[in-house]
């Protein structure tokens, strides 16, 4: 497959753009010229050609979730092969996927409301009953697989893994299908599934949206696997105190590890799910489960681009096993809440607070020059490698990345050591002072993997305060740098 097939034409289809590339395919925005229709094409990558797991993988998913109509189910409109180029076309929605709204609502340090929660398990429940009942269970249930369109309807998409029921099970050689942290017992350790397994993954996804987590964490993808299959699901009322009981016993029960104790299919758990609000609540959260929105009608849903988490083979065994991502739990202390409230910035707004701020520091620094009796900046030059530092922790803050540590510590460490030199013009404690290199590099390598080992959303926190911190105290050391200098020069 050509790199980019911008500009060209499948079938009917105008190439507009690359939308996003996956484990299976690339996507593009296209258009039909002859029904004016933008629509999503899936490409599958020319180097799977030749895997035929990958290939019959490919004609299921096609096969499979054309037959589907369902407004909360996304619609295929085509599968074809030209130039050895399979594709398959699908409807275009605009919108957030859940991942990225559960990720405003991380970084607010938010749990979802309940009435959105709400909202959105009866769209998914809704679109899981119709598939179900039609032999087609879904298998990659997980937040980026669930968009939102702006019209406020949750709509499932990339039956990638789809698998018509009663059929002869597969599996790809080599790989567990599925995102692990979504992933029921039986798939991660049989590679089994059916309609329960969707339930399962659900329940994951309904505990991430009540809690701002899902329930199982580990160092490695494999214990995370283990959990699945062993470990007791924590309530979410643990870590949500305010939720309604029935909560805690809806998510378990979707949770629990045999499938015969799970909701045997979507409609009992929907039936489950209506139950927990007052009649008159019930009408604005679920639709009926015979709704079929196709035609016209279906156009005025609105359209959501493809990207490339809708399409990434995402697991394998052994070798995948760094490929997991992980999840966060709400705050639950005083230094946790402290990261919570810092609130995060632009790369952009990073970069102007710190070239403001250089700016001001510089001006200081000219300003007590002049009134000075001597050449400030002879010993204070380097307040302007605290300046640096200053930059790096800003950076850190606005992609609340806490790797901005390891050159931010090693620059603010030898600044600090310089300073020292100059101001005092002892140079010749060089001679033992370079023995602290090797312990500042060690620190400033370890205290960012330390972060980094966190949950997503923890890391990103304790990137925002580290890099927050490291801008702060490069600022006050470059003051304090300029104030020296002037009182001794």
């Amino acid at each position: 497959m050509p790199n980019n097939l911008e500009g060209q034409t499948l079938g009917k289809y105008r190439i507009l753009q690359a939308l996003g590339r996956g484990g299976m395919a690339q996507v593009y925005r296209a258009y039909h010229p002859q029904l004016d229709r933008y629509v999503a094409i899936k490409v599958l990558r020319a180097d799977l050609l030749e895997q035929e797991e990958f290939l019959e993988r490919f004609r299921r998913e096609a096969r499979a979730v054309s037959a589907l109509r369902h407004p909360s189910i996304v619609q295929v409109f085509d599968f074809d092969v030209q130039d050895d180029l399979y594709y398959m076309v699908m409807e275009l929605l605009e919108g957030d996927t859940l991942r990225a709204r559960l990720n405003q609502y991380r970084v607010r340090g938010k749990c979802m409301p309940l009435a959105e929660v709400m909202h959105i398990l009866t769209d998914v429940l809704n679109g899981l009953e119709y598939a179900h009942r039609e032999g087609v269970i879904h298998r990659d249930i997980k937040p980026s697989n669930i968009l939102l369109t702006r019209r406020g309807q949750a709509v499932l998409t990339d039956f990638g893994i789809a698998q018509i029921l009663g059929a002869t099970q597969y599996t790809i050689t080599g790989a567990l299908l599925g995102t692990l942290h979504y992933m029921s017992p039986e798939q991660g350790l049989k590679g089994t599934c059916d309609g329960r397994s969707d339930i399962y993954s659900l329940g994951i996804v309904l505990y991430e949206m009540l809690t701002g987590s899902t329930p199982f964490d580990a160092e490695t993808p494999l214990a995370i696997l283990l959990k699945h299959l062993n470990e007791p699901v924590p309530p979410p009322s643990r870590f949500a105190p305010s939720l309604p009981p029935v909560w805690d016993y809806i998510t378990l029960k979707a949770l629990s590890k045999d499938p015969a104790e799970r909701f045997q299919s979507a409609a009992e758990m929907l039936e489950q799910v209506m139950a927990t609000q007052p009649p008159e609540n019930v009408s604005s959260l679920g639709r009926p489960h015979s709704v079929v929105i196709s035609g016209p009608a279906r156009l005025q849903i609105v359209k959501q681009p493809i990207t490339e988490e809708e399409t990434a083979l995402e697991n394998s065994p052994a070798p995948w096993l760094g490929q997991a991502q992980p999840s966060s739990h709400p705050p639950t202390n005083l230094l946790e809440t402290l990261v919570s409230r810092i609130r995060p910035i632009s790369p952009i707004s990073a970069a102007f607070i710190s070239l403001v701020l250089f700016t001001v520091v510089n001006l200081f620094a000219a300003f007590l020059n002049k009134w000075g009796t001597g050449n400030l900046f002879w010993y204070a030059w380097p307040f302007e490698l605290f300046l640096i530092t200053a930059l790096l922790g800003f950076i850190g803050w606005g992609t609340q990345t806490p790797w901005m540590l390891t050159p931010g510590v090693i620059l603010l460490a030898n600044a600090s050591l310089l300073t020292y030199s100059t101001l005092t013009s002892r140079w010749a404690d060089w001679t033992f002072l370079w023995m602290f290199e090797p312990l500042i590099i060690g620190l400033a390598m370890y205290l960012p993997y330390q972060m980094a080992r966190r949950t997503e959303s923890q890391a990103q926190g304790w990137g925002k305060l580290s890099g927050l911190t490291l801008a702060s105290l490069s600022i006050l050391f470059a003051l304090l740098t300029c104030l020296t200098a002037f009182v001794i020069s």
